[in-house]
């Protein structure tokens, strides 16, 4: 037999196989692909909102101030103030724009974001501290809200939901987030239940709008995109008895606090007239708007009126987008309710592009067309927009006493 028939006779040995080692006892692998997916959205927000600190520590360090006594101001001292007193609690030097104060006058003010502070440093925290903690934590809870939102909406995806994660935490005004201020609580809330909403998880949808009613007024809009949403269920007898849950949770935690100033007060009305006595705030259905922006237009003293005025132009032009995107009407109709509130009104003109912060479903349109665009397009476009409101926002804190 010839080495050859030896050869072929011999049995085929089958593919040798990659020995895998076994982890070492206690140890496991890291997935870093899952864990940057993970944190992402939060390392957007951070990152951006970091941005803005660093311009707002700039420019009060220019001024002569100190950008922690910055964060707490204004509204901030009222909020601290019920946090660790209670609404019975609050300095009498703490007063409203006529300079006055009276036991009834901190009702003025949601309990919301002050309860979550005050129990905080019930637990042993300093109360500034924890302010700025719950604004960091409720802004990032915003931020995993607003990327989910962005993976449901028409033409979404995650890529569209990071991009809108970054233009709420760049756009101007968005200090406030950072603040002792209640507007990143209550977009955490708002953005939670309309992923619910979406997502038609009734309860969930309802119980996140109740608990946005307790933190501002502005809960009025999400109760009307989740109220009218519920409703449209209802009467197509769809989903059972979860509408019907939903649509009632919702309201309870905004009409439950004005039930109780009312209570308070005595007087029906009594939170809108608090406002109103003290700070000449009520509804004018835009007319003290129109004339400020007449005005501003005509005569331009100030950049930040100037700026402000532009914000609300720009304000209008999303709406036109959102129609022509065909926005899903619940979250057209909570956006469009914000700005209804926000520009209907009186009040201060300063405080007209903090509080259209939270009417951040109408940015959606913008992020799906800007996520379609090369990723170093996208750099570029959302880096320049974060250096001006940016700057927008510190310049306004450092430089306009009457900002927010």
């Amino acid at each position: 037999m010839s080495a050859t028939d030896v050869t072929r006779s011999a049995p085929d040995r089958a593919p040798e196989q990659p020995v895998e080692v076994p982890d070492a006892p206690g140890s496991r692998r890291v997935d870093w692909g899952r864990l940057v997916h993970l944190v992402l959205p939060a390392v957007v927000y951070l990152g951006i909102r970091q941005v803005s600190l660093l311009m707002l520590t700039w420019l009060s360090d220019h001024k002569g101030v100190r950008a922690s006594d910055v964060l707490r101001s204004w509204d901030g001292d009222w909020f601290l103030a019920i946090a660790e007193g209670g609404y019975s609690g609050v300095p009498t030097k703490l007063v409203d724009a006529y300079g006055r104060h009276s036991m009834e006058t901190p009702l003025a003010f949601f309990p919301g974001y002050p309860k979550v502070v005050g129990l905080l440093t019930w637990l042993g925290f300093q109360p500034v501290a924890s302010a700025l903690a719950v604004s960091v934590v409720a802004g990032i809870a915003c931020a995993y809200a607003l990327t989910r939102l962005g993976e449901l909406v028409r033409g979404g995806s995650r890529r569209v939901g990071l991009v809108l994660v970054a233009l709420f935490a760049g756009s101007p005004m968005a200090i406030s987030l950072s603040m002792a201020y209640s507007e990143a609580l209550f977009c955490a809330f708002a953005a939670w239940s309309l992923v619910f909403l979406v997502q038609r998880r009734w309860v969930y949808a309802g119980l996140w709008c109740a608990l946005a009613g307790l933190v501002r007024t502005t809960g009025a809009a999400l109760v009307l995109a989740v109220g009218l949403a519920a409703l449209i269920a209802v009467i197509g007898r769809k989903q059972g008895w979860r509408p019907w849950v939903g649509g009632l949770l919702a309201p309870i935690g905004l009409l439950g606090y004005l039930g109780w100033v009312a209570v308070r007060t005595g007087e029906w009305n009594g939170w809108f007239a608090l406002q109103e006595r003290g700070w000449d705030s009520h509804f004018d259905w835009g007319a003290a708007t129109w004339r400020f922006t007449v005005n501003r237009l005509a005569d331009g003293r100030s950049i930040l009126e100037v700026g402000t005025v532009a914000l609300i132009a720009l304000s209008l032009v999303l709406v036109g987008v959102a129609v022509r995107h065909r926005l899903e009407w619940p979250l057209f109709a909570y956006g469009v309710g914000v700005l209804v509130m926000d520009l209907g009104a009186n009040g201060m003109m300063g405080s007209k592009a903090r509080l259209m912060v939270p009417a951040f479903t109408l940015l959606i349109p913008v992020a799906v067309a800007l996520a379609k665009r090369r990723t170093s397009t996208v750099l570029l476009v959302l880096a320049g927009f974060t250096l001006v409101g940016s700057w927008f926002g510190a310049y306004a804190l450092t430089a306009w006493g009457y900002a927010i």
